[in-house]
């Protein structure tokens, strides 16, 4: 099939320095909790998305130095010769599909600890480290810069042997010491290293230069600079320094990966960002170089990406997230498949699983991470073991991707919706302020059901056990959801909350149907994440006067992880949101509600027309139940599987609701040893030599 007209221009080659990328789709680096401490699962991710047509696929950071020790983050390693075999894997990894191979080289600086390695972290003056914790870095020394500079271009020459094609050097996200030394808050030395631009600029440029020296022959070097900080007169600007950086700069490396600090900035939540938001940031820098600019912001729409290229803006379209929802979309465009594209949603699940320190996982791509522990594609299910058929009750996002999964396996698929509208609880969440994005996850599901013969969808279906038990079908899925609790009771309250029968009392699931209350509304916030925040702003832009109490410091204390935290609590506090941080709902009469402080126990009263519970779900579980209490009854149905999934068995997050729904069709009739998922295991040296040394 023969690329479409339209989009022919981002599958031509780009010469990058002494390589040549096969195509313009460019992933850039990206963490992902696998790291060092999971070099087959990160060279099988990686693979994954050379397989999919990603040109040009990259690893995440990896630091050069214990001095630079990012523990107990799982991120790169190239500290010497030993760790290259790990990283030789993802190179390998990558080459098999004709990809080129990146590495993003990097010292923290302020950025860590060191809390693995136990060494004094090192910055360009005597400051606190960035993280919140009682360790300063020492200022470094002529000698010690260096030593910087030795260490960089030994790690460089290591990447080389490994077998990379491009090799970062890293001035970006708030997180290299390259680019503390570009800003005078970090950077107060005196000496040539100090003070003017020319002087802060001047380790970033012997750097470049000693990076290309040493392996420039056979790889290219790239810069990965942040342009702007979004810090005004605080912080680098692409309309100051950030500009005049680029321009002092211009030719040095053989391509410049550009976006803006700091990564909760450069990743920034659909929630609160659209799709290009960094363009305006980004767009002078290929009008000051020759050398070809990659850059990001979250780019998912074919059209927009040709129209970056077509008018200068870029020369390759850089992809974090979109390539983990779709590790195959440049093979989808190529082959003008747009439909069946999954959309990246920007809810930032992805970064949660970094900072988290577990493996990587996305809403929208259950394989993501699973490639090489589970043996999961993205495009390829495993084959059906029999011409048994299936029952999924229920079309949320965990029935929804059961079905499109179990039909990818080759079953016949009956999908069974209570109401008229399949999507579930993402339907009802993508109407929420900011959450639009989000209703990606059923329409793509939805579009790939509808297109395949395998699946039949009957809507206002909603069944009893009765009937379950004589549709003859040999396996049972069911996905009937949760409701969200209005009784209090959650990660604080363990007993419903005192006197809710004085004041009108609203779930989140009400006003998600439309039931709004008037007036003084009090949100009681025991959820962590962003529905209490959204809901919020629902009430505050219908006029409602909000009151948001929550046991926590901070609002929504768990978006930290996807970067919607300070953006909720900065937005509510616009609106006129009256936020009380350390307080509980204890209970409430006629006019008030009584909230006591989590520290003190003092207690005071708010007045309020209603209250609004965020608390907890409880699953929609009595149907699994009753079906599964007679295991006689079933036998003689013929169902051979019953299963409970996504919010119906756990309620949880969106992500976790569609990665059930995935796990379910592709262990349904597979033998116990084809669904245990490996495990990456250390080798334990042999230290005898040493402790004979020591002893």
């Amino acid at each position: 099939m023969s690329v479409d007209p339209r989009y022919a221009v981002l599958f031509e080659p780009v010469t990058i320095g002494p390589v040549t990328t096969p195509n313009r789709f460019y992933q850039v680096p990206h963490c992902n909790g696998l790291g060092h401490v999971r070099p087959n699962m990160l060279a099988a991710m990686r693979g994954i998305k050379a397989e999919g047509g990603w040109g040009t696929v990259c690893t995440e950071i990896t630091d050069i130095h214990p001095t630079s020790d990012q523990g107990p983050y799982a991120e790169g390693r190239l500290w010497d010769d030993g760790d290259v075999p790990a990283i030789e894997k993802m190179a390998e990894a990558v080459h098999a599909h004709g990809a080129l191979a990146g590495i993003e080289l990097g010292h923290l600086g302020l950025a860590f600890g060191n809390q693995d390695s136990r060494m004094p972290p090192l910055a360009p003056s005597h400051r606190a480290i960035i993280p919140g914790q009682p360790i300063q870095a020492r200022a470094m020394s002529l000698s010690d810069i260096r030593q910087f500079r030795k260490w960089h271009r030994a790690a460089a020459v290591r990447a080389k042997k490994a077998g990379f094609d491009i090799i970062y050097v890293y001035a970006a996200h708030n997180l290299s010491i390259l680019q503390h030394f570009l800003l005078p808050r970090y950077n107060s030395r005196t000496d040539e290293y100090g003070g003017c631009l020319e002087n802060r600029v001047r380790l970033l440029r012997e750097t470049l230069e000693e990076t290309k020296e040493a392996v420039g022959d056979k790889c290219a070097v790239a810069l990965r600079f942040a342009v702007d900080e979004l810090a005004g007169a605080d912080g680098l600007s692409c309309s100051l320094e950030g500009r005049e950086i680029v321009e002092m700069l211009a030719e040095l490396p053989d391509l410049w990966d550009v976006n803006i600090s700091a990564w909760e900035n450069d990743s920034q939540p659909s929630r609160f960002s659209d799709e290009g938001f960094q363009e305006a940031y980004i767009s002078f820098v290929k009008r000051a170089t020759s050398k070809p600019v990659v850059g990001v912001g979250r780019y998912t729409s074919p059209d927009t990406m040709v129209r970056l290229i077509k008018t200068g803006v870029l020369d390759l379209i850089g992809a974090a997230r979109p390539s983990i929802a779709d590790p195959f979309l440049p093979q989808k465009v190529k082959e003008n498949r747009l439909d069946d594209i999954r959309e990246c949603i920007g809810c930032n699940i992805c970064v949660s699983a970094d900072y988290s320190i577990v493996p990587i996982r996305c809403t929208q791509n259950p394989t993501m991470g699973e490639e090489w522990r589970r043996g999961w594609h993205p495009e390829k299910m495993n084959i059906k073991r029999s011409h048994d058929s299936v029952l999924v009750i229920g079309a949320g996002p965990a029935g929804l991707e059961a079905s499109r999964a179990l039909s990818g396996r080759g079953y016949k698929v009956a999908l069974a919706e209570g109401t008229a509208t399949l999507g579930g609880r993402v339907v009802k969440e993508a109407g929420l302020p900011g959450l639009s994005a989000w209703r990606r996850v059923a329409d793509y599901r939805i579009g790939q059901i509808l297109k395949n013969e395998n699946v039949d969808v009957y809507r206002e279906s909603p069944l009893d056990a009765g009937e379950v038990l004589a549709f003859g079908f040999q396996h049972v899925f069911v996905a009937t959801g949760a409701t969200w609790r209005k009784d209090g009771v959650g990660r604080t309250n363990y007993a419903p909350i005192a006197g809710l029968q004085h004041l009108p009392v609203y779930s989140p699931d009400d006003l998600m149907a439309g039931d709004i209350p008037t007036g003084v509304v009090v949100i009681f916030d025991d959820d962590t994440y962003y529905m209490g925040g959204v809901l919020a702003e629902l009430l505050a832009k219908v006029g409602c006067q909000v009151r948001l109490v929550t046991p926590f410091p901070i609002v929504a204390p768990w978006s930290s992880s996807t970067f919607e935290q300070r953006s909720t609590q900065v937005r509510l506090m616009e609106l006129g949101v009256e936020i009380h941080v350390n307080r509980t709902l204890v209970r409430t009469s006629k006019d008030s509600a009584v909230i006591r402080c989590t520290y003190s126990g003092e207690e005071n009263e708010l007045t309020a027309d209603a209250v609004v519970l965020v608390t907890e779900r409880e699953p929609h579980e009595s149907l699994y139940l009753e079906l599964s209490s007679d295991v006689e009854r079933l036998s003689n149905a013929g169902i051979k599987t019953l299963r409970a999934i996504g919010d119906c068995f756990a309620p949880g997050i969106i992500a976790s609701a569609v990665y059930s729904g995935h796990l379910a069709a592709r262990e349904l009739e597979e033998p116990e040893e084809m669904t245990r998922f490996r495990r990456e295991r250390m080798l334990i040296e042999n230290t005898a030599a040493r402790l004979e040394l020591v002893t």
